[in-house]
């Protein structure tokens, strides 16, 4: 009954609002578009762009081929990820504090503001946490039995969350941490050291060719204030909890039962390993985004179940209730209001349904589309503009005939020649991303607009801005 507390808690808030009103961000617009291409144009486009991603958008695609079920089939495979995580960490709840302690620890995972939002997510980061945490569980076992089927199915978690994802490697490390902190026995670390060296063979060429791509996360920008603070809290959390945890652990392993698993020896180095890391490479090349590193939440989800456990039993019945009570008017207070603002269409800073209905709104059939950088085009992927009767002036072949996430664009002249026969042109741009997404055919874009064509109304819709541009009489 207890571990099913915590799955049934993520399902219910995963199915609630899961269309969130038609809209759609940016990034799931991608993932739409590349499931619904042929395998070999999608096998095209990850050799240039989104390797990292390459076995999610397979997986989609072979979903989409089986149920077209639109915004509905886009994300529920997250919301059972996300179902199957939350189990798994309440299983490791239950095994190194009781029954209770799981319960908590799944329910605490299920209710986190980040975890709601990337269970309702087209994206593969609820398949990598639940790869993840299942893995830990297999880890866990491996510890504690001689069979060496673990190792085989830890090996096999930790490549397929690798695959979809390849800081998910990340976790590995952690992973060695926990056996180094408990002294496991020689050959738990062998085994662990072939099943990495296994994962890191499988890996290293989906590495090799990311790594030519990674121009594609030049707009990541790591913030002092915001990433690395919100790191150093977490971490504190942790900590605290761990103080408060009771020093005892029902999983012994090793020779006669010498050695103990505590959840703070599996939790913590979840919780401070695979940010850190990302937060000291980003020192190099700026790669951190707490999304990447999504799993940690089950570490910090153990010690707060465990640790809210072993601070109820210390306490005597009165302050039971009032720390009950407490408890419930906290969440009450702060997960109704973010939950209601999860499953609304502003959500996502970047809707790009809102964008379509702003082009179609502000424009007119006939009208021309231009984009700013080209990679906004991102925002009309499932809706082109051909399909509102207007024209994409730019496009010479579209995303999936060239293999490419955003299509071709025509050369700079040719552009220039088509804008000057225009009368009106929609432009739909993110000024952020020019500032580090150049080309000249965009230079050229902004060139005849300024000397041209004069601005007639517009529309802010998140980081994406849609004005109409004409020449003098034709606003």
């Amino acid at each position: 009954m207890f571990l099913l507390l915590p799955p049934a808690t993520v399902m219910t808030l995963g199915l609630w609002g899961l269309d969130r009103q038609g809209s759609v961000w940016q990034d799931e617009a991608v993932t739409y578009d590349m499931a619904h291409r042929a395998p070999g144009a999608l096998w095209a486009t990850l050799d240039s762009a989104d390797a990292v991603h390459g076995l999610y958008y397979l997986f989609m695609h072979g979903l989409f081929a089986c149920w077209e079920g639109g915004l509905i089939a886009l994300r529920l495979p997250s919301v059972l990820a996300m179902a199957l995580a939350a189990w798994g960490v309440g299983l490791l709840g239950r095994w190194m504090a009781g029954p209770v302690a799981g319960a908590a620890a799944g329910v605490i995972f299920a209710l986190w503001p980040a975890v709601q939002r990337y269970t309702q997510e087209g994206r593969s980061y609820a398949l990598v946490t639940a790869a993840i945490v299942w893995a830990t569980v297999c880890l866990v076992q491996a510890l504690v039995s001689s069979k060496g089927r673990w190792w085989v199915w830890y090996g096999c978690l930790s490549v397929t969350a690798c695959l979809l994802h390849e800081f998910a490697a990340l976790a590995l490390v952690a992973h060695g941490i926990t056996l180094a902190w408990v002294r496991a026995p020689r050959p738990v670390m062998r085994g662990w050291s072939i099943a990495c060296g296994c994962v890191l063979l499988v890996v290293t060429p989906l590495i090799w060719v990311s790594v030519g791509q990674a121009g594609q996360v030049a707009w990541i920008d790591v913030s002092l204030t915001g990433d690395v603070t919100g790191y150093l809290l977490l971490v504190l959390t942790g900590l605290l909890c761990r103080t408060l945890l009771q020093r005892r652990a029902v999983i012994a392993f090793g020779p006669q039962a010498t050695h103990r698993v505590a959840p703070d020896h599996v939790a913590l180095p979840l919780v401070v390993f695979p940010p850190g890391l990302l937060l000291l490479a980003s020192l190099i090349k700026p790669l951190y985004v707490d999304r990447y590193v999504l799993y940690s939440l089950a570490g910090i989800s153990v010690l707060a179940g465990t640790a809210a456990v072993s601070l109820w039993q210390k306490v005597r019945q009165p302050v039971r209730v009032g720390l009950a009570a407490v408890a419930g008017l906290a969440a009450v207070t702060l997960l109704v209001p973010v939950g209601l603002h999860l499953r609304a269409p502003s959500s996502r800073s970047d809707n790009a349904t809102a964008v379509v209905a702003a082009v179609q709104e502000l424009g007119a059939p006939g009208d021309a589309v231009l984009f700013l950088p080209q990679s906004r085009r991102v925002w009309m992927l499932r809706t082109s503009p051909a399909s509102l009767g207007m024209i994409d002036l730019a496009q010479y072949r579209t995303p999936a005939s060239s293999g490419t996430p955003f299509g071709v664009e025509l050369t700079s002249d040719t552009i220039e020649q088509r804008m000057l026969a225009s009368n009106r042109v929609v432009v739909v741009r993110d000024r952020d991303r020019e500032a580090y997404e150049t080309s000249d055919q965009d230079r050229r874009k902004r060139a005849v607009l300024s000397s041209t064509f004069a601005p007639c109304h517009g529309r802010t819709v998140g980081s994406a801005r849609v004005t109409v541009y004409a020449r003098p009489g034709f606003c």
